[in-house]
């Protein structure tokens, strides 16, 4: 009896968060396409003159959209092991965005708008046509964001005490009488020069302001490389193993080694559906 069940969610998770078989396959350019109708379906209504001519059909659509993946969503939980897991999980949290603006706009007018978030479900196209390099290759995008995220929250720290500085200088140095009526409008001007992005809503008048200006606008262009080349040195560090294309029937994560057996994110058994790869 235990069995039955047990072979019946496998038989789910097959289906659902698999590509190796035709159902699976299946299911999946299914649900793309169902992607995409939906959000073409939610730019068309932005359209004054198609939602005025074809409300009620879009409305329909939506709304069958909704229901359905509401039951896929149901569906997900139900066919991994441990349903928390995939909830909190990236495609667990885009999964459930995915059907939540929908019910929002019973209360919220306009947050179907939000609905445009399914795009996101689009990323599986790597998945289910079975192009592994490109799972390689993202999951050396994660690791290296991952290994230079607390070097870029130091760089930045360091970025925001010197816009701090910059901002009351230039108040100190123009004053109210050129723009610079407060610190924080100084800290604007700093944010926007040092980005090199130059509104020029608010700009020096004085000498010295100038040449503070001119100092801030050089360092500009050595703080925009310092974040790229944090990155690209970690990308160079990073593993470029291979991965397989097989979701973890636990958890349902995803980025295993092709010769992997456990889990690497809950560390359960991968089981014998066997390891893809392109």
């Amino acid at each position: 009896m235990v069995s039955n069940r047990v072979g019946w969610r496998e038989n789910l998770h097959e289906i659902i968060f698999e590509a190796d078989t035709p159902a699976g396959k299946l299911f999946d350019v299914g649900l793309l396409l169902t992607i995409v109708v939906s959000v073409t379906a939610v730019c068309l209504e932005s359209v004054p003159w198609i939602d005025a001519r074809y409300h009620r059909e879009l409305l329909v659509v939506e709304w069958a959209i909704t229901i359905a993946f509401t039951i896929e969503y149901a569906l997900r939980l139900i066919a991994v092991q441990r349903p928390l897991a995939y909830a909190r999980s990236f495609f667990g949290v885009v999964d459930l965005l995915a059907v939540l603006p929908t019910y929002l706009s019973l209360f919220l007018p306009g947050a179907h708008t939000l609905l445009v978030i399914r795009a996101l479900r689009l990323l599986r196209i790597f998945r289910i046509f079975k192009l592994a390099r490109f799972l390689s290759e993202a999951d050396i995008l994660v690791q290296a964001m991952r290994q230079s995220g607390r070097k870029i929250v130091l760089f930045l720290g360091s970025v925001l005490t010197l816009v701090v500085i910059m901002g009351a200088l230039m108040y100190l140095v123009e004053g109210p009488e050129n723009g610079f009526l407060t610190i924080p409008i100084g800290m604007y001007w700093a944010v926007v020069t040092v980005t090199t992005v130059g509104y020029g809503d608010v700009s020096p008048s004085t000498g010295p302001g100038r040449l503070l200006a001119a100092v801030l606008m050089l360092l500009g262009y050595g703080i925009l490389a310092v974040p790229t080349g944090i990155f690209s040195a970690e990308l160079i560090r990073a593993s470029r193993t291979s991965v397989s294309t097989q979701a973890c029937l636990a958890c349902s994560a995803e980025g295993h080694d092709v010769d992997a057996v456990y889990c690497k994110f809950c560390g359960e058994h991968l089981g014998a559906q066997g390891h893809s790869q392109e």
